[in-house]
């Protein structure tokens, strides 16, 4: 269902289930209604520790899980224009828990840049027609915009970290598909590298990748995650699906950078999982609770 990850390079693209693909396979076609598109806008400058994981986290708790339902998301704006390659994947990412059917960016500059390193072939950029029709126009000040936290059960269940309250934790997850690239790891890094985990709470580090993986290796991320007293696991989807590395047994509480909080998501039907941006993340395993990473790193 994350397969709209690919919407941070301009491509179209969307999940499909098991029988969609079994047809497919058979018949060589796929029927889809070409969705409308709903264009978000953000204006404005991040504040520190803010990233594109804050940003989709705060637009699925102004429209709720169903507000992009069929549609796909076209995100615009300074703001995205100035996001980073990750943050825009984090985004996309995302898309699917507003319920939509894609999330798009346009090709700029930094797309081609990454695409010059990762493409195989020629490809065709594509942009929006300027007299393009648009289901509807929602518009952001993202400078008014702190991190981002999504309490259980619905990723829309939002509200800034400033205002979580006194949530204890038992863990906390930092990687998935979400918030597993280097970025994600450097932030997290940024905020563990004079401090140590909670005695209390578990702290597992998923990068998204074997190159992640490596590049985390040479930046020295992964011995700084090491040494806080974490736990770093080969990349893998992990206890995001209730997998392993990190499954929740009953009464406990996660914070983690996935990507969806639904009851029994990570573990037990009598567990609670919140989503965040990988520095509150890192932040909340040295806190025991869940908190900013102002409270313990500059």
């Amino acid at each position: 269902s994350h397969t709209c990850t690919y919407g941070a390079l301009g491509a179209f693209a969307t999940g499909m289930g098991s029988t969609d693909i079994a047809c497919a396979m058979a018949t060589g076609e796929v029927w889809m209604k070409v969705p409308p598109t709903i264009k978000f806008v953000y204006h404005g400058r991040l504040n520190k520790w803010v990233s594109g994981k804050d940003l989709i986290l705060y637009t699925i708790g102004d429209i709720g899980v169903d507000g992009a339902r069929y549609a796909a998301m076209e995100f615009a704006g300074e703001a995205i224009s100035a996001l980073s390659m990750d943050s825009r994947f984090t985004m996309a990412n995302m898309a699917i828990e507003a319920g939509g059917k894609a999330g798009l960016f346009r090709v700029d500059k930094k797309t081609r840049a990454y695409l010059q390193k990762k493409a195989g072939r020629p490809y065709t950029a594509y942009e929006p027609d300027r007299d393009a029709a648009y289901e509807k126009i929602i518009e952001y000040d993202v400078s008014e915009i702190e991190p981002q936290v999504a309490f259980p059960p619905l990723p829309s269940n939002v509200r800034p970290v400033s205002q979580a309250g006194n949530v204890k934790i038992d863990q906390s997850v930092i990687g998935s598909c979400t918030n597993g690239r280097i970025e994600d790891l450097e932030m997290a890094a940024d905020v563990l590298k004079w401090n140590k985990v909670h005695p209390d709470v578990r702290l597992v580090v998923l990068p998204g990748s074997q190159e992640v993986y490596l590049e985390a290796l040479r930046r020295g991320y992964i011995e700084t995650f090491v040494r806080a007293g974490a736990a770093v696991s080969t990349p893998t989807c992990g206890p995001c699906l209730g997998g392993h590395m990190g499954v929740l047994a009953a009464g406990e509480r996660a914070i983690s950078t996935t990507n969806r909080n639904f009851v029994g998501r990570m573990g037990s039907t009598q567990s609670e999982v919140y989503l965040s941006n990988p520095a509150v993340a890192a932040a909340s395993a040295v806190l025991g609770r869940i908190g900013s990473p102002t409270e313990v790193a500059e």
